[in-house]
């Protein structure tokens, strides 16, 4: 290290020598992925990147879109944050999915809704049932006096939004409720709110649909109310490919009353 700081030609070797390094937690470029699901053309992968432990990532993602996150040690937190590409002041309503659909626990055939009362994204697979609306992800205070500090800073949920958003222009102010995917939180008859956060089995997935042009960010931290002392998160890996736009006798869109008026929504929003 002394070397590098000492000599700069040193450092530019060095960074040179790493070209063609490939770590666990890093995106493909690329994107190559062997293991897509039947019927999809590689051509049409846009994003293969795996997500490290307490790390994060965001990407614009186009309508007809679908958005693949696997747990895959079994330990993962996918804390997700939704925008409208177009325009992002409209963003996931996380009151809005729960009490419209009548639902506070989401998987397959449930809906993503915005404050505009569009559908944003739809849960199109969810081999992993257990997922959070309720408490939203860490922030380095509540994270601090939890875990202890980790060289003075310990990785949590809301310094990786903010660092997502930036990328798209956005900033803290846009840091809204997120949902948590592949760790768990149930409300009891009494108020009292139950975690269910694992660690379970390795490489379930969840498979969501885009039906807007989005921008996604997540953050791979520990649940926000993991009962385990020690700080425990592992990789996400994240995949997404073009795929067609929702028909109009979808069985996912025609599901419900109040989900087929968020379809309606959205498809007038795009009848421009």
């Amino acid at each position: 290290m002394t070397q590098t700081l000492e000599n700069p030609l040193a450092a530019r070797d060095h960074a040179r020598s790493m070209d063609g390094t490939v770590v666990e937690s890093m995106p493909i470029l690329p994107p190559v992925a062997d293991d897509l699901p039947a019927g999809v053309d590689p051509a049409d992968l846009v994003w293969e990147e795996t997500i490290a432990a307490g790390g994060g990532s965001s990407r614009r993602l186009a309508r007809g879109s679908r958005l693949r996150l696997i747990d895959l040690k079994g330990d993962a937190c996918a804390s997700l944050l939704v925008f409208n590409a177009e325009q992002p002041a409209e963003r996931l309503n996380v009151a809005d999915t729960v009490k419209v659909q009548w639902n506070a626990y989401l998987g397959k055939g449930q809906l993503l809704l915005s404050d505009m009362g569009r559908v944003m994204m739809s849960f199109e697979e969810d081999s992993a049932g257990t997922h959070d609306c309720f408490c939203g992800t860490s922030n380095a205070d509540g994270a601090k006096a939890k875990y202890g500090a980790m060289d003075g800073y310990v990785l949590n949920g809301r310094d990786r939004f903010v660092n997502g958003v930036a990328k798209h222009g956005l900033g803290r102010r846009d840091v809204h409720p997120c949902i948590n995917l592949f760790k768990g939180a149930r409300i009891e008859k009494d108020g009292t709110i139950t975690p269910d956060v694992g660690p379970f089995e390795a490489g379930r997935e969840v498979i969501l649909r885009a039906e807007m042009d989005v921008i996604v960010v997540i953050a791979n931290c520990p649940h926000v109310m993991d009962p385990r002392e020690e700080w425990s998160v592992t990789p996400l890996r994240a995949s997404a490919w073009r795929g067609p736009v929702t028909s109009e006798d979808d069985a996912l869109r025609n599901a419900s009353p109040e989900g087929r008026r968020a379809f309606l929504n959205t498809e007038d929003y795009y009848r421009r």
